[in-house]
């Protein structure tokens, strides 16, 4: 499983765990790596740090819906198929942590200069959320291999 392990690796480098997840797989749909960073980069730490939903998780939403998004307005049976996805994603990522909310995986409110100083100083980056980068690359990886997931 290879973009598994260059997000993981993608990540350890020190790219937000949304962007990590999605310049794994960029190459996979011709996206460019510079573009891809940008669009990810908002959505670290559950958002701009706000703690919602973690960041691997929204780079593997992004990953599915370049797979398997729809691409016109009309296309409904593409989109609530999309969705489906998405839901057994979250499911999927929820069942092996327990949540999809970067505050509660964390373990602290990285909104604040103190929540953030504090997690850094707990290696939370380096000792939880490579698992979570993995959960959520495996499960996206998943997504793509099997056309029916």
């Amino acid at each position: 499983m290879q973009p598994v392990e260059t997000a993981v690796s993608l990540f350890a480098q020190g790219f937000t765990c949304s962007q990590a997840l999605l310049l794994a797989f960029a190459p996979r749909f011709g996206l460019d790596l510079s573009v891809a960073a940008r669009i990810a980069s908002p959505f670290g730490g559950g958002i701009a740090r706000q703690g919602k939903v973690c960041g691997a998780v929204a780079g593997a939403i992004m990953v599915v819906g370049l797979h398997a998004g729809n691409s016109t307005a009309e296309d409904r049976v593409t989109k609530e198929a999309m969705y489906e996805r998405i839901r057994n994603l979250m499911a999927g990522f929820a069942a092996a942590h327990g949540t999809t909310e970067c505050r509660q995986l964390t373990g602290y409110d990285l909104s604040t200069p103190e929540g953030h100083a504090a997690a850094t100083q707990a290696d939370v980056f380096t000792q939880k959320c490579p698992a979570f980068v993995r959960t959520a690359a495996t499960l996206a990886a998943r997504m793509l291999d099997r056309p029916d997931a």
